[in-house]
């Protein structure tokens, strides 16, 4: 069963409660929305500093929003489009220190000024993306990529994307 804990400052060990966490949460339960629903309520109510947490998801060539805690979001995003789509276009993880200064960036909460997206691809395809904004500039660094790396392979094992898709 799930139980909440204080986290700690240090990152490092941050991320390793959050992915022990998170594995709790999605243990034995083998629906996808339920867990990415309870995933994106972790992210966004333990994460210091963040203002929007959640899950688009591939559709296509485009992405549509999938669970997430925050303001309203875009509905759908076209691949190579703003920080996710260009996540889902490159397959790799965007970590943007100003989202104003990102070649097409899409304002989707003008709160927003940093942003993590971590791209989930099985079989050389995009199948999801988990996003992450902040309302400060350089929210992100090194750490958080390592650790929302760690928890998206954690994710990656238990979630069935494909039972997302159409």
């Amino acid at each position: 069963m799930f139980e909440a804990v204080e986290m700690p400052e240090d990152k490092a060990s941050f991320y390793r409660i959050l992915v022990a966490q998170a594995k709790a949460l999605t243990e034995g339960e083998d629906d996808a929305l339920a867990n990415l629903s309870n995933v994106a309520s972790l992210l966004f109510t333990t994460m210091a500093k963040v203002n929007w947490a959640g899950f688009y998801i591939a559709r296509g060539n485009q992405l549509v929003l999938g669970p997430f805690m925050g303001n309203p979001a875009c509905v759908r995003i076209p691949f190579g489009r703003g920080v996710c789509g260009t996540a889902a276009q490159e397959q790799t993880t965007q970590m943007v220190d100003d989202v104003n200064a990102f070649p097409g960036h899409i304002a989707c909460d003008s709160a927003s000024q940093s942003e993590i997206v971590i791209p989930f691809s099985e079989g050389g395809e995009v199948k999801a993306l988990l996003d992450i904004d902040s309302p400060i500039t350089s929210r992100f660094d090194e750490e958080d990529r390592k650790g929302l790396e760690a928890l998206a392979e954690l994710l990656a094992e238990r979630v069935q994307f494909d039972q997302l898709g159409y």
